[in-house]
């Protein structure tokens, strides 16, 4: 059977008066691509910011392989095997690339680990280590997402979480980047990505979760959410 690696049971987040989050709940496996879907504003990127640490939950759990994270700090999360990739990059565009891909190795424990986990990231994307000494403020949208993937790899994550890496990019960069995903998933990473476009996303998952306002309306095997009549409504906003 395979190991749950992540539960988010009713997570919850406010900023202030106002709901980022209301009532989310989901499991992630070892080993498993899993699909957040939802419309511009369900929820998703606050929900990748809770367990990332970068946002404290206001209500629920989230548990990692069996020990409570909700309310650790981000740099305590990443050292536990939790990396983002986050929406909008989010790179130190006055930074070499490889200067970029260093910082993202931060909280490895074994620094001589910094030059294997280099070379696994050129490998995966060779176009990085083309323009290792240029800065990321030069690079173009699908080298900036092939960066911010890049980095989050190097803290050498159990666990990778992307946030629209598909947003913006054109065709081929997208399909690309897909077959990157794919293919980290068969070397054993597990991923739970975030998406607005359901029909990349579930092409690739095991499962998926769909948000709408806040709150899981549908959950279940990538099959079953693609077949289900209500994944389009939730995309319209329709009342459940």
């Amino acid at each position: 059977m395979t190991e749950v690696m992540l539960r988010v049971a009713n997570l919850a987040v406010r900023y202030g008066d106002l709901v980022g989050v209301a009532d989310v709940s989901f499991e992630v496996a070892e080993g498993q691509i899993v699909a957040l879907l939802g419309s511009n504003g369900a929820g998703k990127t606050t929900t990748l910011n809770a367990l990332s640490g970068l946002v404290r939950p206001a209500g629920g759990t989230l548990t990692w392989r069996g020990e409570r994270i909700d309310g650790a700090p981000a740099h305590a999360i990443v050292r536990r095997g939790i990396a983002l990739a986050p929406e909008g990059w989010r790179l130190f565009v006055m930074q070499t690339v490889e200067q970029n891909l260093r910082l993202g190795a931060t909280p490895l424990a074994d620094r001589a680990r910094m030059g294997t986990l280099l070379d696994r990231v050129f490998a995966l994307f060779p176009r990085l280590a083309e323009r290792r000494k240029q800065s990321a403020g030069t690079l173009s949208g699908g080298e900036r997402q092939m960066l911010a993937v890049g980095r989050a790899l190097m803290s050498d994550p159990k666990l990778l979480m992307l946030d629209e890496p598909s947003l913006g990019l054109a065709p081929a960069v997208v399909d690309s980047m897909y077959e990157t995903l794919a293919r980290l998933r068969t070397e054993g990473l597990t991923l739970l990505l975030a998406e607005q476009s359901m029909e990349l996303a579930l092409e690739i998952a095991d499962t998926a979760t769909v948000l709408q306002t806040g709150r899981t309306v549908l959950t279940g095997t990538a099959r079953e959410i693609a077949d289900n009549p209500d994944l389009h409504r939730a995309y319209l906003g329709a009342a459940f």
